[in-house]
């Protein structure tokens, strides 16, 4: 019987204690998540320091025997080599058994010439060792070479030290995180854990019935534990609790506010008509006799369709309030505009919205009929109808309309099988005009282009404006394609002409995109599409031309679309970056410059080059921020390099035409120069041909403030536009760059050799400097120098680098500054 008794408390004991784990997993199971996480990262991080440390110990050790075996050669090379010398083998024993005697030294090998050998201690078979070697020599007026001395230290000792070593590393790490998960478990169970049961089991208790009891929590009052977020919390749900007793408190005043609620209606600016389950009126508010003349004691009990005037089509009026009954009856809501009639006859046009008064029950119990009086919103309509389907400027139709036109268009041409022409025309220039001329001038021009537009179009045919500058011409029942190019021919030719804006001639052309029902597409948004595509054909191939559509534009087109959805977003995402390439003198070969290079690197399109993004940027006027940013980055660049190297190295950065034209162009230079704090001799703008054959006021006004400050002017590409020397000698440049077309050829072609050298001598004759695009082989820069050409870049000396290859280059080129 004991035995039995002892056995069941054995057993008592051990269910005990194995309950006691799974009750602490179910009380506290976020301190023991906590616990967890705590010894894994711990435990993780203390075995990745210890692994370093013992690293760095062993690697020390291991220095400290080498430096032995070195401090052996210097203290015992010479005494060796005399003894050697002397043939005193006694001494010589004596100093090899000094050497055996240092620590981790267990193995000597003399190797005395011309071929004996002196071996002192042992090695352990398979031990790792660490050797030394050096030669005994005496010089006595000659050196004669006696031997060589091999020393070698036996590892194992290391080896057992260090396993000591990672085994007490090891349990202190193991102790220190166990006790400090153990402490960081009670301190968490005990500050956050209790608490948050406590909360659990006081919500599980709340009801209306213990809404009078406040949440507290076993600890102290104080501010500081009030504004934890146990606190908080503790906080949020008292509040709760007591917007729930204002809830209850409120229940209790919303009868006086039904009360409100009558008097409200009687008292709206809408008229209110409340009629019963058969639809007979059973209250009118003061507004409806207002607005319709008609009394309350004379309407009630009368259906709503009564009170329409007897010169009204009766049966009319029935089928309207049949077709309201309906569908309140299926939707549960009826609004419309009706055209009502007042007690004299008057007409006007009534917003009514009939739903349904449900019980409780959600049966209707009633009808609620709300009116008010829209004549005069009517009447604004009309006219807004005009304006929406016209725009205000030309008078034309405008994207709608003509976008209704065309699809009744092109079903008049399914079914008479004739085709339908669409053309998407654009204006070339007409930001320059409204950028130089004002918005004034642009919008006569927008005008007398609608008119001669439109002069060109003969019967059922449509022109549109679509907005900004676009047009859009719909050619219905054309008998064949050629009729639309007949047409195109027209418009391009009255546009001959120049337009006269503030009283000066102004020459503007067209670009015409093409697409033809059914030939390129049998639905009005693809033919947009295909005419927009062809027309940004038309402008690629000069302008003032009108292109069909064909195919492979669609490609084009679906290309640049994507293009400009990435770099619409290229520069938030810092996805655009400068490459640099050196200018050097040409007859030193010395460094005095670079030029900024934009490139993109985009993810899904990857590297971009200039040539391919900075159209569409122009297009689509992205090209002032990131020129912008550009001129931010290539002065902050300078900058670093003339504080790397102590010398002034210049920036030439390329400015597009819109840049250019911007009007807030001169600030971001000079805002960029005075941030960056670079000089402005420093800083070299490299402006187009094609830019500077504008002749415009504005652009020689802008040329002479950025000359004024300070800054250096350049000529790009030089020769391959419309060259005219009058502006080289009218506006402030500095130097010209001749384009790497005419310097790969120089050796081969005596037309190419025979051009730069006059260039060059034509620049100097005007005061400019020439530098020379494109070198790439030694034999280049000798045809250069001889030709006296100031600076040259190109591949031959150096291809365009990051900021970071750049610099590495100036660290290192030896060439850079000799």
């Amino acid at each position: 019987m004991q035995n039995t008794y002892v056995s069941a408390q054995q057993a008592e004991s051990m269910t005990v204690n194995a309950t006691r784990p799974k009750r602490l997993r179910s009380a506290s199971p976020l301190s023991l998540r906590l616990v967890a996480w705590i010894l894994l990262f711990s435990s993780a991080f203390s075995l990745l320091a210890s692994g370093a440390q013992i690293y760095i110990d062993y690697q020390e050790d291991l220095d400290k025997i080498r430096e032995r075996m070195r401090v052996i050669e210097s203290g015992y090379r010479s005494s060796l080599a005399q003894s050697l010398w002397a043939l005193d083998q006694k001494h010589l024993q004596t100093q090899m058994e000094g050497i055996l005697s240092l620590p981790y030294i267990d193995h000597l090998r003399l190797r005395i010439e011309p071929g004996s050998e002196v071996v002192m201690g042992t090695l352990p078979r398979g031990a790792d060792v660490l050797t030394h070697h050096f030669d005994l020599v005496h010089v006595d007026g000659n050196e004669f070479r006696l031997g060589e001395l091999t020393v070698t230290a036996n590892l194992q000792g290391l080896y057992s030290d260090l396993r000591r070593r990672v085994g007490l590393i090891l349990a202190t790490q193991f102790f220190i995180v166990f006790f400090v998960s153990i402490l960081v478990f009670w301190i968490f169970r005990h500050l956050v854990t209790r608490h948050l049961a406590a909360m659990a089991d006081y919500t599980r208790d709340l009801s209306l019935e213990t809404l009078s009891r406040p949440l507290i929590l076993h600890r102290p009052d104080t501010a500081a534990y009030r504004s934890d977020e146990l606190g908080m919390v503790t906080d949020a749900i008292n509040q709760m609790r007591e917007r729930l007793n204002n809830d209850v408190a409120r229940r209790e005043r919303d009868e006086a506010e039904i009360r409100k609620f009558s008097e409200a209606i009687e008292q709206s600016p809408s008229s209110v008509l409340i009629c019963d389950r058969q639809w007979h009126i059973e209250y009118a508010n003061h507004k409806f006799s207002q607005l319709t003349g008609h009394k309350p004691e004379e309407i009630i009990g009368k259906h709503p369709s009564a009170l329409i005037a007897p010169n009204v089509d009766q049966v009319e009026a029935g089928q309207l309030w049949q077709g309201i009954r309906l569908q309140v009856k299926r939707v549960g809501v009826w609004q419309g505009e009706v055209n009502s009639v007042r007690r004299n006859g008057d007409r006007y046009w009534e917003q009514i919205v009939v739903t349904p008064i449900k019980d409780k029950a959600g049966e209707s119990s009633g009808y609620l009929i709300l009116g008010e009086d829209i004549s005069i919103r009517k009447r604004y309509e009309q006219q807004l109808l005009r304006q929406a389907n016209y725009d205000v400027l030309t008078g034309l139709p405008n994207r709608m309309l003509a976008l209704d036109r065309l699809k009744l268009a092109l079903a008049q041409a399914r079914r008479d099988e004739s085709q339908v022409g669409v053309m998407f025309l654009d204006l070339d220039n007409f930001k320059h005009i409204n950028d130089t001329l004002g918005h004034d001038a642009g919008d006569t021009l927008l005008v007398e282009a609608a008119r001669r537009i439109s002069s060109c179009l003969r019967g059922a045919s449509t022109v549109a404006r679509l907005g900004g500058d676009e047009f859009l011409v719909i050619l219905p029942g054309l008998a064949g394609p050629g009729d639309s190019n007949q047409v195109a021919e027209r418009i391009l030719k009255t546009f001959t002409p120049p337009f006269i804006l503030n009283g000066q001639e102004v020459f503007v052309s067209t670009s015409i995109g093409i697409a033809i029902f059914p030939t390129d597409s049998d639905n009005s948004s693809n033919l947009l599409q295909h005419a927009d595509a062809a027309m940004y054909q038309a402008k690629h191939q000069g302008k003032s031309s009108y292109a069909r559509f064909a195919p492979e534009m669609t490609e084009v087109s679906h290309e640049r679309l994507q293009m400009e959805s990435h770099m619409r977003k290229a520069l938030e995402l810092g996805e655009l970056e400068l490459h640099f390439q050196p200018i050097v003198e040409t007859r030193s070969g010395n460094l005095v410059g670079a030029e900024a290079l934009l490139r993109w690197n985009n993810p899904a399109l990857g590297i971009v080059m200039p040539d391919r993004f900075i159209p569409l940027a122009e297009e689509t006027g992205l090209i002032i921020p990131i020129g912008e940013w550009v001129i931010n980055e290539a002065c902050k660049a300078a900058q670093s390099w003339q504080a790397l190297t102590g010398r002034d190295i210049s920036i030439a950065v390329n400015v597009s035409p819109r840049q250019f034209r911007d009007p807030k162009f001169i600030d971001i230079v000079m805002h960029a120069l005075w941030s960056s704090e670079l000089r402005p001799e420093l800083l070299e703008l490299e402006i187009t041909e094609r830019l500077i054959l504008d002749n415009s006021i504005e652009t020689a006004e802008i040329l002479k403030q950025l000359d004024a400050g300070g800054i250096r002017l350049s000529v790009d590409d030089f020769g391959t536009g419309y060259s005219a020397l009058s502006y080289l000698k009218s506006y402030p440049f500095d130097s010209l760059k001749i384009d790497k077309s005419f310097v790969q050829d120089v050796l081969k072609e005596a037309e190419d050799a025979s051009l730069v050298r006059a260039i060059i001598q034509m620049a100097h004759s005007l005061g400019l400097d020439v530098i020379a695009e494109g070198v790439e082989s030694e034999d280049q820069t000798h045809f250069l120098k001889t030709e006296n050409c100031d600076y040259s870049q190109g591949y031959f000396y150096s291809r365009p680098m990051t900021e970071q290859d750049f610099i590495h280059w100036l660290e290192t080129n030896e060439r850079a500054f000799s």
